[in-house]
């Protein structure tokens, strides 16, 4: 009866808080507001009222949507969440953290906003996997985009765009899987299963690729957008060039115009995936992501050693990577400082055959495990 009591009167104690909160909103108060709520909220806190908390919750990030670069506000909003987060209220966390990453994306606070969603996603994901799967997904997207606009956590932000697009289409626990069951086939000389493997993967990412448009909005979000598609391009003609260069290692003539389609295919999304990238970089001056220069060299790379297993010439890659980048020599230099710049051109200049010992030395990303397998069949 007394505990009855006790929480009607702190219950009411929250409505009358709440109510002066209001009445100072009104008066255009928003700051001594926040103060009311702020004690309102501990109340229900206290009394579990978790609910109440996330409604409440709602009221004062309207409030500070409202009052730009409000810090202190969402240091206050920060403290309400960590004394869910003290009680393990993954889910109450979870949509309060959601609130502030909406605020702090407002304020151009893009690592809070950041910080925010990937927390929130990994809680909805901790609370129940299978029912919030979609919701996590698309908040790792969202975190991935706000801190792509940060410019010390833009390395983070492209990672969990990747891994967001993954989960979105269950492939970021399989994928693992699949690679090492490819590789594991490969290893054993069982190339026309691995070239299956490998191409289940490509297919995977070509599923993803074609999804991109639907998840992230172009008009807000144009590099992002550029960028995640270049980058599962590069996936896509990579886990198919794998693929065509395990059928080559086969020595199976049968597999000849399946190496050829598999080839020009990757040929020509390498070109695009260039393409893109060019277009990303061109108007950058100074500071160029490492990252994506070498991908692009590495991209540019991929074409050499296609043209040279097709037997075909089409191109001369460097100079196609180059074209039109004459505006801007401080990327131009970047670009053929990279080594894989330096490999196309040994590659444009003697052949495959005579650059193996170079490709050997260098890191060959996706291709570094199954690297000297496959240069052993072409040594």
């Amino acid at each position: 009866m007394i505990n009855n009591r006790y929480s009607d009167e702190k219950e009411l104690e929250a409505v009358r808080l709440i109510d002066q909160a209001e009445t100072l909103v009104d008066r255009g108060k928003g700051e001594d507001a926040i103060k009311f709520y702020e004690k309102a909220a501990s109340i229900y806190l206290d009394l579990g009222s978790y609910i109440k908390l996330d409604e409440l919750f709602i009221r004062i990030t309207h409030i500070i949507s409202k009052v730009k670069n409000n810090i202190q506000a969402v240091y206050r909003l920060k403290s309400i969440i960590r004394k869910t987060e003290e009680l393990k209220l993954y889910e109450v966390s979870a949509k309060l953290l959601i609130q502030l990453g909406n605020v702090a994306f407002r304020m151009h606070d893009w690592e809070t906003a950041g910080e925010s969603w990937q927390s929130a996603s990994e809680y909805l994901y901790k609370t129940d996997p299978e029912e919030y799967r979609n919701l996590a997904s698309v908040l790792l997207l969202k975190a991935g985009e706000s801190f792509e606009r940060s410019r010390i956590k833009k390395d983070v932000g492209k990672r969990l765009i990747l891994k967001a697009v993954m989960k979105i289409h269950k492939f970021d626990e399989l994928y693992e899987l699949e690679e090492k069951n490819a590789y594991n086939l490969l290893s054993n000389g069982e190339f026309e299963a691995s070239a299956e493997k490998f191409f289940e993967i490509a297919t995977h990412f070509r599923k993803a690729l074609n999804d991109l448009d639907n998840l992230i909005d172009e008009e807000e979000s144009k590099n992002t957008l550029l960028n995640a598609k270049a980058r599962f391009i590069h996936f896509v003609a990579e886990y198919q060039t794998v693929s065509a260069l395990c059928l080559r290692a086969s020595e199976n003539r049968t597999q000849n115009e399946r190496i050829k389609e598999l080839g020009n295919e990757s040929f020509n999304l390498f070109k695009e995936s260039i393409s893109m990238l060019k277009s990303y970089l061109l108007p950058i001056k100074s500071d160029f992501d490492h990252e994506l220069i070498l991908r692009i060299s590495f991209d540019t790379m991929l074409i050499s050693i296609i043209q040279g297993m097709l037997g075909i010439h089409q191109i001369n890659p460097n100079e196609f990577l180059l074209e039109n980048m004459e505006s801007n020599k401080t990327l131009v230099k970047e670009i053929k400082g990279s080594p894989y710049y330096k490999i196309t051109q040994r590659i444009e200049k003697l052949g495959i055959r005579e650059s193996l010992d170079d490709l050997s030395k260098t890191h060959l990303g996706h291709f570094e495990m199954i690297k000297n397998t496959l240069i052993s069949y072409f040594g």
